[in-house]
């Protein structure tokens, strides 16, 4: 089970960035971390103690700010997989940028900062939280509420799970079914039992069998402090052709197929002896060149029934 963050997105460059009908359970609270990331510290969530009830005495002329994040204003504190951020509220004259004063991985850590203001930032996968900070000369704790849910993805065809490497996922803001959806995939090509964190809400997922046409969109719902488990149900079937000169005969090399649907419209090409493709349901035709010569079959894709199509070469 992996832990998915943000991609290919780097850093915010400051606070102001852009960062980057299922069944909910209950969050685990051993959530993989990010790879290198350290694990939760002894009291980022603990039953029963909230983090930095006693926070340590600060150097001269700086106080602590102790932070933690948790699911909500009535969820638990979060006990990994967070990345915090503090910057300076105010731009350099310069660069108009924000100056990073600290970062920490740790899950609930401890700055030790000047007075002044501040703001912190928080990610958690992809869900963040921003918070303005005015730092005096007394410490201080401060609690971030990230309202964020993870989201693990299947497939099956027939009740039979499909096999991790032959499916992608497309995770997209926004309901499909209401006509509310973003143009441009929020996390693109997630894989089967990824663990993908995601702020609070719904999302439209796009289940890619194979290569070809064998797609089906779903919408998802992804509650804070919830995993939520969604399985695409696919109408598709694994086809292999060849092209033979005689019934069950060698298939013939370099032999270029393509694949129609009953109205024209061509639905994948390919060049071998024994290509295999994933389908969807329904009626085709397929097409096999060879030597300047054409040869074809129509064949009938029922969901869940692998097949060996051969083309006789007549």
């Amino acid at each position: 089970m992996q832990f998915l963050g943000p991609p290919t997105a780097p850093p915010p460059p400051g606070p102001f960035g852009t960062p980057p009908a299922a069944r909910p359970t209950g969050l685990p609270p051993g959530l993989p971390p990010p790879p290198g990331q350290p694990g939760p510290s002894a009291q980022a969530g603990q039953p029963g103690r909230e983090p930095h009830s006693v926070l340590p005495p600060a150097p001269p002329g700086k106080a602590a700010l102790g932070v933690y994040a948790r699911f909500g204003a009535e969820g638990g504190s979060i006990p990994r997989g967070l990345v915090w951020r503090v910057f300076a509220d105010q731009p350099e004259a310069s660069t108009g940028a924000f100056p990073l004063v600290a970062e920490s991985s740790e899950p609930a850590p401890v700055f030790f900062l000047n007075p002044g203001g501040y703001i912190v930032h928080v990610t958690y996968g992809f869900a963040t939280a921003a918070q303005r900070v005015q730092m005096g000369p007394v410490s201080r704790r401060q609690a971030f509420e990230v309202p964020a849910g993870a989201l693990r993805l299947a497939a099956d065809v027939d009740d039979k799970p499909i096999p991790a490497q032959k499916l992608t996922f497309d995770i997209f803001e926004g309901s499909f079914l209401q006509g509310r959806t973003s143009s441009q995939p929020y996390y693109r090509g997630a894989a089967a039992g990824d663990v993908v964190l995601l702020p609070e809400g719904t999302y439209h997922v796009v289940s890619t069998y194979g290569d070809a046409n064998a797609v089906v969109r779903a919408d998802v719902i992804v509650q804070p402090g919830k995993l939520t488990d969604a399985t695409v149900h696919h109408r598709a079937a694994q086809i292999s052709l060849k092209l033979v000169k005689v019934a069950h005969g060698e298939a013939q090399a370099d032999t270029q197929w393509t694949v129609i649907t009953p109205g024209g419209d061509t639905i994948k090409e390919s060049i071998g002896a024994f290509p295999t493709l994933v389908l969807s349901e329904g009626d085709y035709s397929v097409i096999a060149r060879k030597d300047g010569k054409n040869f074809s079959r129509d064949i009938k894709v029922e969901a869940g029934k692998n097949q060996e199509v051969e083309v006789l070469a007549k």
